[in-house]
Formats: structure tokens, C-alpha cells, sequence
């Protein structure tokens, strides 16, 4: 039987978030990048969808009962940091929609960040949640690819073929084992992620697939945008390939601590009912809920501020993982 990683829009039982809890990562904003947590997995329980929220220890899991719902699922298992859509499984369904996790090798980002408890949670996940399971001998994080349900897979070379993941596998072995894991049949490459992108480039802040055949891209916003190359390159190669677009505003220069940081409203995430979309208190927040809203007409379009969470290296979508229906 042939399983297939689906959509993100595609139907979810639940979905995991991270709450943060190392000071040493968010410094001086880890009371916000928690308040902001909270209040996404907030927004998308309100959406009607049901949320766990993992917690490191006791401790954290109070402090995150003072900022959530009641009706918000805490869960408390040991992780290093929060970005679950990278640490934690890749589910996968057949056509008589069985479900099964895949678990990947994690080593810290290319060996950057190397965190307890960051290569155990997945397991712990996949156990809490009862799923069959395989385990895939290579590196392989959530964020590196975005799919549309048909075979259909973005990614950039910048991650996947950076010899700090796998370095002695080509773009055919990578091809090849995406195919064998999560029936990938069609790959679009893109070349590299946003610049400060501490991941290597993942493509979940720089093109989401939205429908089939549908991708979504950012455009430069401002004649100081960082990535305004990025995005150019990234659509050429977007048209290149054949795959259909829309255009999403960037939102330009972000610099926090004299650092351009990778701000991107590419980063949200699609629930049952909303789409959450971090912003970042710019001129071109409006704009780009007003796009992502086009595209998404079935669903709420709901924008949060992501500024502290943005500090620790990403945003609403690297800190959650769908468990599809």
C-alpha cells in the first residue's frame, strides 16, 4: 500500500505546538515568545480545531495553563526547543486514509543547535498519539519540504543538499528516498532560503503550496528588502518547473539587535478552519493578510504577532505539526 504525505489544508485530528521554555534561547523574550504561543494555539483551538500544547516539565506546563483555554490538550514531554514541525513526525495516509508517522534522523539544524531531548520527541509523539511508525535512517526536518497532496513536493538545495544533513547523498538519493518515505513523485528545487535563516533555508518560509499545483511565494516588499534576489530567483525558478503562483508580500527589512532576521508571512499555518499568519508590525502586514485571505476564502485568515518567537529563529508554522485526520 502506497502512503502519501498530504496537504497541510487537508483534514487534521489535532495539531501539536511547542510552548517555550529556555531562557537561553529566547533571551529577554521568553515571557513574550510565550505569550505569542499562546496565543496561536489559542486562535486555532477557538477555530474549532483541537490543540496540544507540549510543555518541557511542570513548571512551564503551569505557566502555559495561566496564558491558554481551558479547553487547550497540555502535554509535557522533554524537548529542546519548540520547532515540533522540524523535531517532531511526518504523518503519512493511504488511499483508504491509514495513517502512519515517519520519523527522520535530527542533528541539530546541520550540528548548529543540538538540544536535549530535540532527537526524542518525535518517538514520544508518535507513542502518545498510538500511530505505527518507521524509522528513515536520514535527515530529514518538517520544514525542509511543502507538499500539495498530489506527489508534488518544494524544497531548497540550500537544505536538503547541504552536506551538513546528508553528505553522502545526491539530489537522485535525496529524490529517491522522499519517494520511498513520503510518495514524493515530483520535486521543485529551489535554490536558497531567506538570509539569517538559522535552518539552512527552509522552504516553509519562503513557498507554501496553498491548492494542487498552487504555490505561493513571496515578493519583495520595500527597495531595502534583504531577499528581494531571493524571491526573484525563487519565482523564475517557480515558473521554470510549471507550477501555477501567487504572490504574497514580504515583510521586507526586519532587524532586531542590529541583525536582519527572517520575517516571513510564508510562515503560517493552515488549520481546519484558519490560516494564522505571523506579522510583525510593518506596513506590509495589511497586505499580506489581504492576499492570504484571497486564497483561503473557506477559512478565517487570522494575523498574530510573531516579534518574539521570531527571535528564537522562526514562527507559527516551525512550531506546530498536524496530525492529519
Amino acid at each position: 500500500m502506497t502512503y502519501r504525505q498530504p496537504p497541510e489544508w487537508a483534514s487534521h485530528d489535532f495539531v501539536w505546538i511547542g510552548f517555550p521554555h529556555d531562557s537561553a534561547e529566547w533571551p529577554g523574550q521568553l515571557k513574550n515568545a510565550q505569550a505569542e504561543i499562546a496565543a496561536f494555539a489559542n486562535a486555532v483551538q477557538q477555530s474549532g480545531e483541537q490543540v496540544r500544547l507540549v510543555c518541557r516539565d511542570m513548571a512551564n506546563a503551569d505557566a502555559a495553563r495561566t496564558l491558554v483555554g481551558d479547553h487547550i490538550h497540555i502535554r509535557i514531554h522533554r524537548y529542546g526547543d519548540i520547532w515540533l514541525r522540524d523535531t517532531g513526525p511526518l504523518v503519512v495516509r493511504d488511499a483508504r486514509g491509514r495513517v502512519e508517522a515517519r520519523l527522520f534522523d535530527f542533528n541539530g539544524w546541520g550540528g548548529k543547535y543540538d538540544m536535549d531531548g530535540d532527537r526524542e520527541i518525535g518517538a514520544a509523539l508518535v507513542r502518545e498519539a498510538g500511530l505505527n511508525a518507521r524509522k528513515s535512517g536520514w535527515v530529514l526536518e518538517g520544514g525542509a519540504i511543502d507538499v500539495d497532496g498530489s506527489g508534488l513536493a518544494v524544497t531548497t538545495a540550500q537544505c536538503l543538499l547541504n552536506p551538513n544533513r546528508n553528505p553522502k547523498l545526491g539530489r537522485e538519493d535525496i529524490e529517491a528516498r522522499l519517494r520511498d518515505d513520503l510518495g514524493l513523485q515530483r520535486i521543485l528545487w529551489l535554490g536558497d532560503g531567506l538570509e539569517g535563516d538559522h535552518t539552512d533555508g527552509h522552504v516553509d518560509n519562503l513557498a507554501r503550496f496553498v491548492r494542487p499545483n498552487l504555490l505561493a511565494l513571496s515578493a519583495a516588499s520595500g527597495e531595502d528588502d534583504p531577499n528581494a534576489a531571493i524571491y526573484a530567483d525563487t519565482q523564475a525558478r517557480a515558473a521554470c518547473f510549471g507550477v501555477d503562483t501567487v504572490l504574497i508580500p514580504s515583510p521586507g527589512r526586519v532587524v532586531q539587535d542590529g541583525e536582519i532576521q527572517p520575517a516571513s508571512h510564508m510562515n503560517f499555518y493552515i488549520g481546519n478552519h484558519a490560516v494564522i499568519v505571523p506579522v510583525y508590525g510593518t506596513p506590509y502586514d495589511a497586505p499580506a493578510l489581504e492576499a492570504i485571505g484571497a486564497i483561503f476564502p473557506g477559512r478565517q485568515t487570522v494575523g498574530l504577532s510573531a516579534k518574539a518567537i521570531l527571535s528564537g529563529g522562526g514562527s507559527f508554522h516551525c512550531a506546530s505539526q498536524q496530525m492529519p485526520a
